[in-house]
């Protein structure tokens, strides 16, 4: 006949010797331990850094009126790092007035300050749709939010959030037409 065993649902703990001392963890603990301590390094390790350094207007199509607005990324790392997509909010008068979304725009060279054009393309209809904003001086206050999604060896997606306000001039006839 079988002998009957109690058995319990205990966690068993791990041995660790660390420096000599020696330590026992539950696996839980352990586990716990080991993404606090990767976690901590990736924080303290340096990350590329990205500034917006201008807006500007760039063409009219026969949709919309295109700006350009150029960003500053500085890649810490010796090596080129990819840039895997660029999404942008482009928001006037509290609200959204373009949005987009730019794949695989290029590669951050090694150690090195790398501009970023990303074109910014607002639709006609909403620009008319602003005209209290506009004014007699043909401007418009925007803020422009920005989304660099690079990819880091070893670590994987990071997001850059950027944001930027500014005023824009819109194009005089003139300007369109030139």
């Amino acid at each position: 006949m079988a002998e009957a065993t109690e058995h319990t649902c205990q966690e068993q703990k791990h041995r660790i010797v660390i420096a000599g001392q020696e330590f026992h963890f539950p696996m839980s603990q352990l586990l716990d331990k080991a993404k606090n301590f990767v976690s901590e390094k990736i924080n303290d390790m340096a990350k590329p850094e990205a500034s917006v350094t201008d807006v500007d207007f760039k063409r009219v199509s026969k949709d919309n009126i295109e700006y350009l607005a150029k960003v500053s990324v500085r890649n810490p790392y010796s090596t080129p790092i990819p840039i895997c997509e660029i999404n942008y909010s482009f928001k006037s008068a509290s609200r959204e007035i373009a949005t987009g979304r730019i794949p695989d725009p290029g590669w951050l060279k090694a150690k090195e300050t790398t501009m970023v054009d990303v074109p910014v393309k607002v639709p006609y209809s909403i620009l008319m749709s602003l005209a209290k904003d506009i004014g007699a001086d043909w401007d418009i206050d925007y803020q422009l939010d920005l989304g660099l999604i690079i990819d880091i060896p070893a670590i994987g997606n990071i997001t850059i959030p950027l944001s930027y306000k500014g005023e824009l001039k819109l194009p005089t006839l003139s300007a369109m037409f030139a």
